[in-house]
């Protein structure tokens, strides 16, 4: 081979290596984006895979890229990274890798995505190793991987989620509801005694998913009520579990508040009560809110508002994330990015039309009144915030059960459903 023809394989290579990065992070993004739908993600897990599929091809010249990448460590480096230590069962590079991420902890969720990126079976032997570890970083890494297969980890969860180290026993008491393991209900009750912030979260949350509601319904009102980290994701599950009259009586106590505005309609689309669809057209006038308040009330009816056409052109110059501008501090990507922009004038057209078809009382998704059936529909068709919330409904529903994994390769997904 020429050196001409070395270069250019090297730069075919180091594209594969940056973009698998890159793609790694778009994904980040999407898996929780109000416009992709299970076939969009399966096109960019496509494109990821071929990325890493080259790198494979390229066998230690990839590997060896993508470690040099590691001098500047982000998530996605890591992640392409990890990718190819696994598939290659390179205890070095694992090994570097986990000791990278204990010093970078930003990273780490790179590595632990890796493991729940590649085929199962090339975590033969490596998921027991991590399980049976007496390091803390890679039991967590273990029981992560167990959880995102959606593969019960036995007695190394039992043991997991009473660990002295907060961050092993917090993911454990989420992998609990995660997996459905309602014989740690119990401890997942006990465990809202934890000082530890996450761990009290993730044991609430567990046992919501295991089937308790006489416990944690105080406990998740603490999160939703103040702000933390858990605050959306605990409003998002608790108003799925208290009755229509409890869920307007938290709404009331969140209004209280004028600086929750956005969790108040975010709230009001998750309740499912028709009641507040006027309320949420009234919130269409506001351009800081309209996005939302259309997303709350698509939420409620299953109405696609671009395809429908009630949505209007979009303001000029909005910001959709970071500017260029090195003297600007607002670094966070805009919540609302490509939700569209609600017509509010055709949205209360339709609603005069149809109002009489939802019922006072009645607690609807997505169009309808919340059902199994009905749910997975919603997990095979609905856009990805629409399937989290379905994955969600299912599990309550049928307590015990295994959460869907929404956020899992896009081919495994794919397969799931085709079991249900």
């Amino acid at each position: 081979m020429t050196p001409a023809n070395t270069r250019h394989i090297g730069i075919v290579v180091q594209q594969h290596a940056e973009e698998a990065a890159h793609l790694r992070h778009m994904r980040s993004v999407l898996i929780a984006a109000p416009h992709v739908k299970l076939h969009h993600l399966r096109r960019l897990d496509d494109r990821l895979e071929a990325h890493l599929d080259g790198l494979a091809v390229a066998g230690e010249f990839g590997s060896g890229l993508c470690e040099a990448a590691l001098e500047n460590p982000g998530v996605g480096e890591v992640f392409a990274a990890a990718v190819r230590a696994i598939e290659e069962k390179d205890e070095r590079r694992l090994d570097k890798l986990f000791a990278l991420v204990g010093a970078v902890p930003e990273a780490q969720p790179g590595l632990i995505s890796a493991f729940g990126w590649v085929l199962a079976n090339y975590l033969q032997g490596t998921g027991a190793k991590l399980l049976a570890s007496k390091e803390t970083l890679r039991r967590l890494a273990g029981i992560a991987a167990c959880a995102t297969h959606r593969v019960d980890p036995g007695t190394a969860l039992t043991q997991s989620v009473t660990d002295p180290e907060p961050q092993l026993r917090a993911r454990a008491l989420r992998a609990a509801g995660e997996l459905g393991r309602r014989d740690l209900l119990a401890v997942c009750v006990n465990a809202l005694q934890d000082e530890d912030p996450a761990c009290h979260f993730w044991a609430a949350w567990s046992a919501v998913l295991l089937g308790d509601r006489a416990h944690v319904v105080r406990a998740l009102e603490s999160f939703v009520l103040l702000p933390n980290a858990f605050r959306s994701r605990a409003l998002r599950v608790l108003l799925k579990v208290l009755d229509l009259p409890g869920a307007q009586q938290l709404l009331k106590a969140v209004a209280h508040d004028p600086a929750n505005k956005r969790l108040l309609i975010q709230g009001s689309g998750i309740t499912g009560d028709a009641q507040y669809l006027p309320w949420l057209i009234g919130q269409m006038a506001d351009d800081k809110f309209t996005r939302l308040a259309g997303e709350s009330f698509s939420m409620i009816t299953g109405l696609d508002l671009a395809y429908l056409d009630l949505e209007r052109k979009p303001l000029e110059n909005v910001e959709a994330g970071p500017t260029e501008n090195p003297e600007d501090e607002n670094v966070e990507m805009d919540p609302d990015d490509s939700l569209p922009w609600p017509d509010a004038a055709k949205i209360q057209a339709w609603w005069h039309a149809n109002q009489t078809h939802y019922q006072q009382g009645v607690r609807y998704f997505m169009g309808e009144p919340v059902g199994a059936s009905h749910c997975q529909k919603v997990l095979r068709e609905g856009y990805q915030r629409q399937r989290i919330a379905a994955a969600e409904y299912l599990c309550l529903l049928n307590p015990g059960t295994i959460l869907f994994n929404t956020s899992a390769p896009a081919w495994r997904q794919q397969r799931w459903l085709g079991k249900i």
